[in-house]
């Protein structure tokens, strides 16, 4: 067995690069992936950079290039839905492309031929964060979540989304990474801690809370880890 963990900025991996201690550090596809063992398990861990294309690239590189069986993504989102506020956690249930439009053809937005406008995640981790949750005295909230290659910050782009696509989150990397782990038939978890919603406040910092929500969201992650190994 060999997990990949993947989030899209350095301070998304940081805190699990802590964790282990111990790590090599090899440089691909220009990007740096650092591989570890864990409970005799064998991990590999990398930031993508943000964007579809990015995350695209490294998702198929852990899997293709470093043979990762299965994939745990661990990033910050939108909120979309009311019920989520700065700091909640959301597990997608599946995701979308909500910048993929070819409707001149007659599709729905988010589908192209021989594909689907929805990518499910794995089940089973999605059961195993249930446990998760609840050994961390955590709230987490299952969901739908729209990805696409801009930052939201449009009241009426939101509505949009969450019109077309039932969607409660908004992120920029998800979605990308769903499709790679689907063709190649691989499971895979994506879990998404609310960094900016409705709700906030002038006083917030995002730098601040990237850095307390990169710490939670890698220990909920070694966590799903266990439960894998376990």
């Amino acid at each position: 067995m060999k997990i990949a963990i993947m989030g899209a900025m350095p301070e998304e991996v940081a805190p699990i690069l802590e964790k282990l201690g111990e790590y090599k550090t090899t440089e691909y596809a220009n990007n740096k992936f650092y591989e570890a063992t864990y409970k005799g398990v064998d991990l590999v861990i990398a930031y993508s950079k943000i964007g579809k294309v990015f995350s695209t690239l490294t998702a198929s590189t852990m899997i293709q290039h470093f043979g990762a069986d299965r994939l745990l993504f661990s990033g910050v989102a939108g909120a979309i839905s009311s019920s989520l506020k700065v700091g909640d956690l959301i597990v997608a249930t599946k995701l979308a492309q909500h910048d993929l439009d070819i409707t001149a053809f007659g599709h729905p937005f988010g589908y192209v031929p021989e594909g689907s406008v929805y990518v499910e995640a794995d089940a089973k981790m999605i059961e195993m964060s249930k446990e998760v949750a609840k050994e961390m005295d955590k709230s987490v909230q299952e969901g739908i979540i729209a990805t696409g290659d801009q930052f939201v910050a449009n009241e009426e782009k939101k509505n949009w989304i969450a019109d077309t696509f039932k969607a409660d989150a908004l992120e920029m990397e998800g979605a990308s990474v769903a499709v790679v782990c689907n063709a190649l038939n691989i499971p895979f978890f994506v879990l998404r801690a609310i960094s900016d919603a409705a709700d906030m406040d002038a006083s917030f910092s995002f730098d601040e809370f990237l850095e307390k929500s990169a710490v939670e969201s890698a220990e909920f992650v070694m966590k799903m880890v266990d439960k894998i190994v376990g």
